[in-house]
C-alpha cells in the first residue's frame, strides 16, 4: 500500500458517521496554514474526486472562492456536482483551524466557510492540531507511524519530495530510519552518484532538465554524501575531486569506470582543471584520474619511440622493454578504454615485435624455419599490423613506424636472406607443378579462395571462426613461385592438373593445357572449373547442389596494393567479412568450407628497401619479381617458375623491392610471402559446446548483478534487458565479457528499475542469445 492510499483513506474516514445517531457531515475541512500539502493536491484530486480547493476561481481545477465552494457542496453550482453518497473535502491552503474558530475576526474571503466547522468535520490530529507532513508521517494514531528524523534538513527535504513520497510503498519504509538523504534521493531519483557524473558531464543540460526542488535535493545529497557543495564550490572543483578518487569520491570514480563513454564530457571538464603538479613519483595511481597526465605520458612515449631510429636493433629492443614497464600499465586506465592512449596501445604490440624478433630465423633447414615461424614468428607480422592499427594521428604513425622499422626490418631481412640461401642450395620446399601436392577436396565441401591471406591473418581468421563455435583444421602450405596471384591461384584450384605453363611467358600466367588459352582475366579459369563440374558462386550465393563449389571472398591483396600501411585499419573488417561468408555457407548446407590462398606479402610501414633493376633488362617487372629479357644478364638471383621449371624469373634479394616506397609487396621469396595456411572449417564439437552454456549462479548486491556460467564461455558476454529479444531495452551500464573463470558482473544504472522483472542474457560473440533467465533487479523473489 502506498502513502497516498493511506492518506486518502484517513481523509475520507474523517467524514464517517453513525447513521442511527448522527447526521451526515456537510463537508470535511482540511486546514493547512503553512501550505505544506498544496503541491500534492492535484494528485490527491485524482484519488478523491470530491476534493475542492479554496482559491481563485478555476472551476475546471475544482478551485474557487468560499461562496462558490458553498454552492458546490450544496450541489447548486452548474458543472460541479458531487454524489449524495460522498462527503465533499475542502482544502484550505494558508488557513489554520484557529482562523476558522475566530469567526468574527477571520478574513472576509473565509467567513462563508467558517460556520461549516459546526456542520462538518475538520481533518486534524487527535490533539486538534492541523496535520503537517511530518506529523502524518510519524503519528501512530491516524498517520503512518514511520521513523523520521526531526531535524530541519529532513523537514525541508520532506516538503520538497512530497509528490515522490506519496507514491512510496509503506511496507519497505516500516522500521527504516528516514532522514534528509532519503527524501532528497526521492527527488533526484535515488542515485546521487549517477547525478554527479551527469552534472560533471554536462552542467548546462543537467540543470535544464531539473526544477528548483530537484536541484536543491541534489545539492543536499552532495553535501551529505560527498562533502561537496555544487552551489558554492562549482563544477571544476567537483571534477578535481573526481580525479583525486579520494574518500567518498572513490565510489563516484568507480561508477564512472563502469560506463565512461556515457559521460563523454567528463574528460573535457577535467582538462579545464589545474592538475596537481607531477613529480618523479607520479604514476597511474597518483595521476591516473587526469587525462592531462595521460596525454603527457603519450607525448613522452611518442618521442621515445621516434628516438629508436638512431639505435641498433638490440638496443632498440632493450629500450622498448623499459618503455613497456613504464607505459603498459596505462592500458588499465579509463583513458585507454576511451581511445585516449593510442601510443600505449601501439607499444603493447611493439613489445611483442621486440620479443619475437629477438630470436632470429637464421638456423636450420626450411622445415625448421617453417616450424619456428608457425609457432611464434608469425606473431611479429601480426603485431606490426596491430601496432599501426592502434594510431590515427600522423605524428603517432610516424613514431610507431620508426619503432617498427628499428626492430622488425633487420629481423625480416635476415630471415628472408637465410631462406633464399637455403632455396639456392636445396631448392624451393614448395616444389613445382610436378612435385608439389595438389589440394585435396571432399564432396559437399565448398572451396573459398581469399586473395592474399597471409599466415598471421589466417590465424586471426581461424580464431574468430572458432569463437563462433566452429572447428578449424590448419595445414601449412608453401605457395607457388613467384608468389603472385597469376601463378598461385590456379595452383590451389581443384583443376590445376588441367593447367600448364608455356615457355614464352612474361606475366607468370599459366594456361589451359588443352587449348593454350591464358587464364588471365579469369574467363577461361571459370570455364575450366564449370566444365569440371564445379559451381562458381557469386558473392552471396550458397549454391544449388551442395556437392562441390568454388567461391571468393575478402580481396586482401587489392586492399594492400591500394592502401599500403593504411590497410592495417581495414584488415579487421575484411576478416569479419570472410568469417560471415564462411558461416553463411556452413549454415546453408555445406558440410565443410576449405579456405585456400595464393600468397602472402611483405608489409613494412615507411616502405621496403628499394633495389635497382634497370628497365632495359626486363620484359616485365613487379614489386618483388621480374621476367628477364632473353640474353640479358643480371646479378639478381633467378628461380624456376612453378608452372614450367624451364622458365626462370628474378626475385629481389632479402625483403627488397624493385619499386620505390612500396609498403606492401609480394612475389618474392620470404616466409611472409610463401608460407601460408589452408583452413578447413566444419560444424564441430566446439560449436555444440557453446550452446551448452548454463547459468549456475545469479547474485545481486544493490544494483550490481554477478553471474556465473559453466560450459564453454569463450567470447560470451552478459546483458540484462527488459525485453530479451530487443537489444535496445538493455538496462546495464555496459555489457561485460565473461572472465576465464566463467564469472562477470554488470551494473543497472537506473535505480527506478529496482524490484522490477528483467531478463539475464548470455550472448555469444555476435550478440545472439545462448541462454537466458528471469531475474528481479536488485534481488528478491519473483
Amino acid at each position: 500500500m502506498r502513502v497516498i492510499d493511506v492518506l486518502t483513506s484517513v481523509i475520507k474516514k474523517s467524514g464517517t458517521f453513525n447513521l442511527d445517531a448522527q447526521v451526515a457531515p456537510f463537508c470535511i475541512l482540511w486546514p493547512d496554514k503553512d501550505r505544506q500539502w498544496e503541491a500534492a493536491i492535484p494528485r490527491l484530486q485524482n484519488e478523491i474526486p470530491e476534493l475542492l480547493v479554496l482559491g481563485d476561481y478555476a472551476p475546471d481545477k475544482k478551485i474557487g472562492p468560499a461562496i462558490w465552494l458553498r454552492c458546490v457542496i450544496a450541489n447548486k453550482a452548474s458543472g460541479a456536482k458531487h454524489s449524495e453518497n460522498t462527503v465533499p473535502v475542502i482544502y484550505l491552503p494558508g488557513v489554520s483551524r484557529q482562523d476558522l474558530r475566530a469567526v468574527e475576526s477571520c478574513p472576509d474571503n473565509l467567513k462563508p466557510l467558517a460556520e461549516l466547522q459546526y456542520r462538518g468535520v475538520i481533518w486534524s490530529q487527535e490533539s486538534s492540531r492541523d496535520w503537517t507532513i511530518m506529523a502524518f508521517a510519524v503519528s501512530k494514531s491516524g498517520g503512518l507511524g514511520l521513523d523520521v528524523a526531526k531535524d530541519s534538513g529532513t523537514k525541508n527535504a520532506m516538503l520538497l519530495a512530497l509528490n515522490r513520497f506519496i507514491d512510496e510503498d509503506i511496507k519497505p519504509l516500516t522500521g527504516k530510519h528516514l532522514d534528509s538523504d532519503f527524501f532528497n534521493s526521492l527527488i533526484t531519483g535515488g542515485d546521487h552518484i549517477r547525478d554527479m557524473l551527469k552534472w560533471l558531464d554536462n552542467e548546462e543540460l543537467f540543470k535544464k532538465e531539473r526544477n528548483d526542488n530537484e536541484w536543491k535535493a541534489f545539492v543536499e545529497l552532495c553535501k551529505s554524501q560527498l562533502g561537496f557543495n555544487p552551489d558554492k564550490e562549482g563544477l571544476l572543483s567537483g571534477a578535481a575531486k573526481l580525479a583525486s578518487q579520494q574518500g567518498a569520491w572513490a565510489s563516484v570514480w568507480e561508477r564512472y569506470l563502469e560506463a565512461p563513454a556515457k559521460y563523454a564530457g567528463i574528460p573535457k571538464t577535467l582538462r579545464k582543471c589545474l592538475m596537481p603538479q607531477p613529480d618523479l613519483y607520479s604514476n597511474e595511481q597518483t595521476h591516473g584520474g587526469w587525462p592531462q597526465w595521460n596525454e603527457e605520458q603519450e607525448n613522452l612515449l611518442n618521442k621515445e619511440l621516434k628516438s629508436l631510429g638512431d639505435l641498433p636493433a638490440h638496443k632498440a629492443r632493450a629500450k622498448i622493454e623499459e618503455l613497456k614497464n613504464t607505459h603498459i600499465k596505462r592500458l588499465g586506465l579509463v583513458w585507454a578504454e576511451l581511445g585516449l592512449s593510442p601510443m600505449a596501445k601501439a607499444l603493447e604490440h611493439i613489445a611483442v615485435i621486440a620479443e619475437i624478433t629477438s630470436n632470429s630465423l637464421t638456423a636450420g633447414n626450411a622445415e625448421d624455419l617453417a616450424s619456428i615461424y608457425l609457432t611464434s614468428g608469425w606473431k611479429a607480422d601480426d603485431a606490426v599490423i596491430k601496432a599501426l592499427a592502434s594510431v590515427d594521428k600522423p605524428d603517432d604513425i610516424k613514431a610507431v613506424r620508426t619503432a617498427i622499422r628499428s626492430i622488425y626490418m633487420p629481423w625480416a631481412e635476415d630471415a628472408a636472406r637465410y631462406l633464399q640461401s637455403i632455396v639456392e642450395k636445396h631448392g624451393y620446399p614448395g616444389g613445382n607443378i610436378s612435385t608439389s601436392k595438389t589440394v585435396k577436396f571432399e564432396i559437399n565441401e565448398c572451396m573459398l579462395f581469399v586473395d592474399g591471406l597471409r599466415l598471421d591473418v589466417a590465424r586471426n581468421l581461424a580464431e574468430k571462426i572458432i569463437n563462433r563455435g566452429y572447428k578449424v583444421n590448419e595445414k601449412p602450405v608453401w605457395a607457388a613461385l613467384p608468389s603472385v596471384t597469376a601463378t598461385g591461384k590456379p595452383a590451389v584450384s581443384p583443376v590445376r592438373d588441367k593447367i600448364s605453363g608455356q615457355e614464352q611467358n612474361d606475366d607468370f600466367d599459366p594456361c589451359v593445357s588443352k587449348t593454350g588459352h591464358s587464364l588471365k582475366g579469369g574467363y577461361h579459369f571459370d570455364s575450366l572449373m564449370v566444365k569440371d563440374g564445379w559451381e562458381i558462386l557469386e558473392r552471396t550465393s550458397t549454391g544449388q547442389n551442395k556437392e562441390k563449389a568454388w567461391c571468393e571472398s575478402g580481396n586482401i591483396d587489392n586492399e594492400g596494393h591500394a592502401r599500403g600501411s593504411k590497410m592495417a585499419k581495414h584488415l579487421e573488417s575484411i576478416i569479419n567479412e570472410i568469417v560471415d561468408r564462411i558461416e553463411q555457407l556452413l549454415n546453408n548446407g555445406w558440410k565443410s568450407v576449405k579456405v585456400v590462398t595464393d600468397h602472402g606479402w611483405l608489409f613494412l610501414p615507411g616502405g621496403l628497401p628499394k633495389i635497382e633493376l634497370p628497365v632495359s633488362l626486363v620484359e616485365n617487372k613487379w614489386g618483388r619479381c621480374a621476367s628477364i629479357k632473353a640474353g640479358a644478364t643480371t646479378k639478381e638471383k633467378q628461380y624456376p617458375w612453378f608452372w614450367n621449371p624451364q622458365v626462370y624469373f628474378a626475385l629481389a634479394d632479402g625483403i627488397s623491392c624493385f619499386h620505390k616506397n612500396e609498403e606492401y609487396a609480394h612475389g618474392g621469396l620470404s616466409l611472409q610471402e610463401c608460407l601460408v595456411l589452408e583452413l578447413t572449417i566444419t560444424q564441430g564439437a566446439s560449436s555444440q559446446s557453446l550452446f551448452s552454456t548454463k547459468i549456475t549462479e545469479v547474485s545481486w548486491k544493490n544494483l550490481r548483478c554477478t553471474v556465473v556460467i559453466e560450459g564453454s564461455f569463450e567470447g560470451t558476454k552478459l546483458d540484462i534487458r527488459v525485453s530479451p529479444g530487443d537489444p535496445a531495452t538493455s538496462i546495464v551500464a555496459k555489457i561485460k565479457p565473461f572472465q576465464d573463470d566463467g564469472t562477470t558482473s554488470v551494473v543497472v544504472e537506473d535505480a527506478d528499475f529496482e524490484g522490477k522483472k528483467a531478463c539475464i542474457l548470455i550472448l555469444d560473440e555476435k550478440g545472439s542469445a545462448l541462454t537466458q533467465a528471469e531475474t528481479i533487479i536488485g534481488g528478491g523473489k519473483k
